[in-house]
């Protein structure tokens, strides 16, 4: 055969592959809505371990890079969750006749939180200064009033703390939670709407707006002293394969200090040095290497977020300081290692971290 022959074959196989995936999809609709008769769990762990070393051993039976396969068989089961866990909030979506109002809700994880609360039924209201005001629109939060079964917070932290003051003066009958990364700045509000006899609990998704799958994702929750909404703000993502971690509001904010505020320090800190090293980017990406590349990856992600929610998180937690300091002095004490030329001493350090990171298993 010459090229366009077998060219020609190619296309063929890659239309039988799509039109497998297509009877793959519908498939897994059908198991989707077999679990959901007889509720049974949307994830089956074992159940993916058996498909995955099915598919590495048929690969090499068959000549084929296993990691390939694996990797194919990953996304499959992946997209095959995203689609049976949307179906699922669909289905059991609790919304019908009840109303949501998202404060910031133009915001990207506003319009996360707006979206998730249309699918399962709810009439959603969004209030942000970006909206022009129109049906279901207000740039204006009070305008929208408080009459609604859910009220989420989803404006900047500081934004938040004035917004949730202003509440306990209106003193909603619904649900109330702020979904923000730090909970110092919002303390004063959480506690006055408290004291006001709100319903009112404080949320923190640990995830992104992109998030389309919530399995092994996180979503804390921080009870401010009503357990009621707490459990009430759970039941919301019931249907949900989210993981929901319980934390005091003190635990919060001093272990944030070091998940986001210590991550985010070490990205910015790395992308700033080399944009301020003299050397050429185009240089540089032509010499990757793969922890280069790793590290250039995260680095690009954090450069592109908000610079403003960065730095909230940064100044506004009271935790905030110590692991800065604990990362400055960790830098100096590598470059003191490597100046003085005391091998010893560095082998330790990575030694150190590396019995560390064992912890986490």
């Amino acid at each position: 055969m010459n090229l366009d022959e077998l060219r020609t074959n190619l296309s063929s196989v890659d239309r039988r592959l799509v039109e497998m995936i297509a009877e793959r999809q519908r498939l897994v609709a059908e198991i989707g809505k077999f679990k959901l008769k007889t509720g049974a769990g949307t994830r089956d762990y074992a159940r993916e371990k058996d498909v995955l070393e099915m598919g590495r051993k048929q690969a090499l039976e068959m000549g084929v890079d296993p990691d390939l396969v694996e990797k194919l068989l990953e996304m499959l089961i992946r997209t095959s969750l995203e689609s049976q866990e949307r179906e699922r909030v669909v289905a059991e979506g609790k919304g019908g006749g009840r109303s949501a109002l998202v404060i910031g809700g133009a915001g990207k994880m506003g319009r996360w939180f707006a979206e998730f609360f249309s699918s399962q039924g709810y009439s959603t209201t969004i209030a942000d200064p970006a909206v022009t005001t129109g049906p279901g629109l207000f740039s204006t939060w009070t305008d929208a009033g408080v009459d609604f079964d859910v009220i989420v917070v989803a404006a900047p932290l500081a934004v938040s703390g004035r917004i949730l003051a202003q509440l306990a003066v209106l003193k909603p009958k619904g649900l109330v939670f702020d979904i923000g990364s730090l909970k110092s700045p919002l303390m004063d509000g959480l506690k006055e709407l408290l004291s006001a006899g709100c319903r009112i609990t404080s949320l923190h998704p640990m995830f992104g707006p992109d998030t389309r799958l919530l399995s092994s994702r996180h979503l804390i929750f921080c009870d401010v002293g009503d357990a009621e909404a707490t459990a009430a703000a759970k039941e919301l993502f019931a249907a949900t394969m989210v993981e929901q971690l319980d934390m005091g509001l003190e635990d919060h904010d001093r272990l944030i200090a070091y998940v986001l505020g210590l991550s985010h320090a070490l990205n910015i800190a790395f992308f700033t040095a080399l944009a301020e090293s003299g050397e050429a980017a185009p240089k540089l990406a032509q010499m990757s290497s793969t922890t280069f590349d790793s590290q250039l990856l995260v680095s690009a992600a954090v450069a592109r977020d908000n610079p403003h929610l960065y730095f909230e998180i940064q100044n506004l937690n009271k935790f905030g300081l110590g692991p800065l300091d604990a990362l400055c002095e960790a830098a100096k004490r590598i470059r003191e290692t490597v100046a003085g030329g005391d091998e010893e001493a560095f082998v330790a350090l990575m030694n150190k971290g590396r019995e560390y990171l064992a912890l986490r298993g």
